[in-house]
């Protein structure tokens, strides 16, 4: 599982509530778009049910099971981390390679707004790369962090902070995301073959995410990359080996 948005509720109504759940979560950052669906995931809530996290700790002085702690209890919310019937372990995770089950999970620093993490997750010979929140230079050069290019290099698929749009950035460059443009020119540096923009502004209708993935279809084919995608409600990738297949979408 990647991040805990409010996505986790409905993905929970597809699962046994049987207390057969096991899962892991990696989570970029502790800010609210990104672990508020914790409370309402119903399989967590069940006797034997197990789930790990991994984050970044917020401080040198605060870790994440005391951040969890802090922000799901009461006056904010009624039930405790620690009060669902589940079993869920807290991990401090910063910039190492960890290993869950058969998968190599790199965790390295990106630029945002507060300790943020991505992740590379190698299986087998398929890598996934997902950068959820990326601060774009404000100086207006193209660089990339090198921690950010070892976690997309030569990925099967990068899920991407693409927020703004040039005119959004000139606004907003403090706010710890990147243009649609420079989303596409990390993947295409990095050697990466397919890009999924994410992390849509919450502002923009389905027509204008169309243009911009239009805009970046075309920077991409420019730039060498095989596919760019919009992230959205319900869509399904399948990724084996060297290929990959949009095998289901719903809006």
């Amino acid at each position: 599982m990647l991040d805990l948005g409010t996505g986790l509720r409905f993905w929970g109504q597809t699962l046994p509530n049987d207390g057969t759940f096991r899962g892991t979560a990696l989570v970029t950052h502790l800010h609210w778009d990104h672990v508020q669906g914790l409370p309402f995931f119903a399989p967590i809530n069940c006797p034997g049910a197990r789930l790990d996290v991994y984050a970044p700790p917020p401080s040198a002085d605060l870790g994440v099971a005391d951040a969890f702690e802090d922000f799901m209890r009461p006056p904010y919310f009624p039930v405790r981390a620690s009060d669902l019937f589940g079993d869920i372990a807290f991990h401090d995770a910063r910039s190492e390679d960890l290993r869950i089950g058969s998968a190599v999970v790199k965790v390295r620093d990106v630029p945002h707004v507060g300790a943020t993490n991505g992740y590379r997750i190698e299986m087998g010979d398929t890598v996934v790369t997902y950068i959820s929140d990326h601060q774009q230079p404000r100086d207006g050069t193209d660089h990339v962090a090198e921690s950010v290019l070892e976690l997309c290099d030569g990925a099967d698929l990068v899920i991407h902070d693409a927020q703004y749009t040039a005119t959004d950035f000139a606004q907003k460059s403090d706010w710890g995301h990147c243009t649609v443009d420079y989303a596409v020119h990390v993947a295409a540096t990095a050697g990466a073959r397919r890009l999924a923009l994410f992390h849509h502004d919450p502002d923009r209708d389905d027509a204008s995410v169309d243009a911009l993935l239009d805009r970046a279809r075309g920077l991409g084919a420019e730039r060498g990359l095989t596919e760019v995608i919009a992230a959205s409600e319900g869509l399904t990738v399948s990724l084996s080996g060297r290929t990959a297949d949009r095998i289901g979408t719903s809006a």
